[in-house]
């Protein structure tokens, strides 16, 4: 791990923040790992980021159909949530690996439901609840996203 940091949300509206925010230091490809437990926020943080981008529709969490596909200003999103995968080997039939090979942003919710099939993140988010109020753990594991250090 190149670099960790760990912060506060103090409730839904805070998390939508941390995710413009983070939109605002993304580079145009890569993958982004989103864990936490049902209701941590994950899909919420997504909506922030995507909404910060300039994307003006709806953010549905992509939980029956795997992947929701967003295109923003000519940046490519895709947001997974793979909490139904069944078997890692799913995501071969859907050409998982098609979407990887773009030059797109993957945002993939429970990336361990998909085991050692997944390629290494760039930038791993854990969300989870402190007490009353959520946090959220940011680790980046790839050193060319440094300039995400400014959360520090």
């Amino acid at each position: 791990m190149f670099f960790s940091v760990k912060q506060f949300l103090k409730d839904e509206q805070a998390t939508l923040e941390f995710g413009a925010k983070l939109a605002d230091w993304l580079p145009q490809k890569g993958i982004i790992f989103l864990h936490g437990r049902l209701g941590a926020g994950k899909t919420t943080l997504v909506r922030g980021l995507l909404r910060a981008a300039g994307h003006q529709g709806n953010t549905k969490s992509p939980t029956y159909t795997l992947v929701e596909p967003y295109q923003v200003d000519g940046q490519i999103f895709y947001h997974f949530d793979l909490y139904r995968l069944s078997d890692p080997e799913e995501l071969e039939y859907m050409g998982f690996r098609d979407y990887l090979d773009e030059n797109s942003l993957c945002l993939i919710e429970w990336p361990e439901k998909a085991s050692n099939f997944l390629p290494k993140a760039d930038l791993e988010l854990t969300l989870s609840y402190e007490g009353e109020h959520r946090s959220i753990k940011l680790e980046l594991q790839n050193p060319d996203w440094k300039k995400l250090a400014v959360f520090e």
